[in-house]
């Protein structure tokens, strides 16, 4: 049976150190830390994933300064608000929250937002501080997976890393980060030819593809690790007693995929908890830069 990496429990360990670090650094800073999450719209997915940062923050002592706006807010509209979160003191950190309405372009917006206080290490400045292996704030996916792998043991040094998947939000920011822990990195993606025989060799595959269920045991290496980043609601075939035919999964087979590996992240419970736990990782150190403290965190943003 493989070891099941439980993104659920790290999350709430890192919550009781996020908590500790805010308590221990309120006084002199004056102020909590602040969050700043914009919604455009009314996807019911993205609505969910706000509620979940919003409930998190909470629970450790983050303020959170929420937007919601319309679906048909322009462009410019949105600009203003970013700025005025820009300009507020109160606020540590501000996230974007994807994906935008069809209209709007994530990339000038996502401009918009100060460096300094990008929790979602999407701006291209931050992008360029993990490039040079620069400190700065790190995309939330990536880094929370780096701290699970981190956190259970699991070595990279000298490993063969594979990422399906290569989107600016977790594939190239993943690999970056492997390949900065010195693993040897391979990028493959929905256009790669004979992908299984590249995961095969991957002794930490690392699936971002955004496809249900699409990697099986014919596509891992016995004996390694997979990290599941997929979530996606499919039919289970069958009504429960509510009616309802839904249920989650992820980019890979899990159980398919378990007897075979000696390390896998479940879905759900897995990757997503962690991205939330770094998402106020990053919104807590950028606190404590912005208020002069000291900085406690570096050990988890790779």
């Amino acid at each position: 049976m493989a070891l099941r990496i439980d993104g659920k429990k790290l999350a709430s360990e890192l919550e009781s150190r996020l908590h500790k670090e805010i308590v221990a650094g309120i006084g002199v800073a004056g102020r909590p830390p602040g969050l700043a999450v914009i919604r455009i719209g009314n996807d019911p997915a993205s609505g969910v994933y706000v509620t979940n940062k919003e409930r998190a923050s909470a629970r450790i002592g983050v303020v959170s300064y929420g937007v919601h706006l319309a679906s048909n807010t322009s462009k410019n509209d949105v600009r203003l608000k970013i700025n005025d979160l820009n300009n507020d003191d109160r606020v540590d950190g501000i996230l974007l929250q994807l994906p935008m309405p069809i209209g709007l372009d994530e990339g000038p917006l996502l401009a918009t937002i100060d460096p300094s206080k990008d929790v979602d290490g999407l701006h291209t400045y931050n992008l360029g501080r993990l490039l040079k292996g620069e400190p700065g704030p790190r995309s939330c996916t990536p880094a929370g997976i780096m701290a699970s792998l981190n956190k259970y043991q699991i070595p990279l040094e000298g490993k063969n890393a594979v990422v399906v998947g290569r989107s600016i939000l977790v594939g190239q920011p993943m690999a970056l980060m492997l390949q900065a822990a010195n693993s040897t990195v391979t990028v493959a993606h929905s256009r790669t030819t004979d992908l299984s025989a590249i995961t095969r060799k991957a002794d930490i595959l690392v699936v971002a593809a955004g496809k249900p269920q699409m990697i099986g045991p014919e596509h891992v290496k016995p004996g390694s690790t997979v990290v599941d980043v997929g979530i996606h609601r499919i039919s289970n075939g069958s009504n429960d007693a509510e009616g309802k035919t839904l249920k989650l999964c992820g980019d890979v087979r899990f159980d398919e995929v378990e007897p075979l590996v000696s390390a896998i992240t479940p879905v759900p419970g897995g990757v997503g908890p962690m991205t939330v736990a770094m998402l106020l990782v990053n919104t807590v150190a950028r606190w404590q830069e912005h208020c002069g403290l000291s900085l406690t965190l570096g050990d988890l943003l790779p």
